[in-house]
């Protein structure tokens, strides 16, 4: 049986499963993430729309054929709810040098979306309509084929419409025990 709490502290509180959730994150800490931001059009949201987008390190390749990926939203979010609504999105895979934006879409508390996207170089997706971030490592747009309630995140999973390779040469940006980090 493995230790999950040291001598001086106290024991996590369980669940009913038995894992607490400060022993979950500091499990799931240690697997090292690929950083990306997840970005779509909410054409309903003023005269011209807005742009919103989120960083999530929760993103995956499903299938080949059909081409499918899966992005994790907390339930309720501006994105969960935008992408309830919305079935055109894009991800842009960030690369190191574009770690102010995963920052930046990861504040809790933070602006507004609109000020947000302000000075960040984006160009917008001629099928989705979402920001494609200039620069990133590689950018997908979708169409959302299923939503799945899991817990207090949602899993969208999408159908992958087209693709590009603005920066497929640059380190990825990373994310491992609660910090972005550089892969040596």
């Amino acid at each position: 049986m493995f230790q999950t709490t040291s001598p001086q502290s106290p024991a996590p509180v369980p669940h009913p499963e038995g894992v607490s959730n400060d022993e979950f994150r500091a499990a799931m800490s240690r697997f090292t993430a690929g950083v990306t931001l997840v970005t779509a059009h909410d054409p309903d949201s003023g005269a011209r729309g807005e742009d919103a987008g989120m960083t999530a390190t929760a993103f995956m390749s499903v299938s080949l054929e059909p081409p499918l990926v899966l992005v994790s939203v907390r339930n309720g979010s501006r994105m969960d709810d935008l992408l309830a609504e919305q079935p055109l999105w894009a991800v842009s895979l960030l690369s190191e040098s574009q770690r102010h934006i995963a920052g930046r879409f990861a504040m809790k508390g933070r602006l507004s979306d609109r000020l947000l996207f302000e000075d960040v170089a984006h160009t917008r997706g001629a099928v989705s309509g979402a920001p494609l971030i200039d620069g990133a490592l590689a950018v997908v747009e979708c169409g959302t084929e299923q939503r799945v309630e899991a817990g207090d995140h949602t899993l969208v999973i999408g159908r992958v419409l087209a693709v590009g390779l603005p920066n497929a040469e640059g380190p990825p940006l990373t994310y491992f025990r609660g910090r972005y980090r550089h892969l040596a």
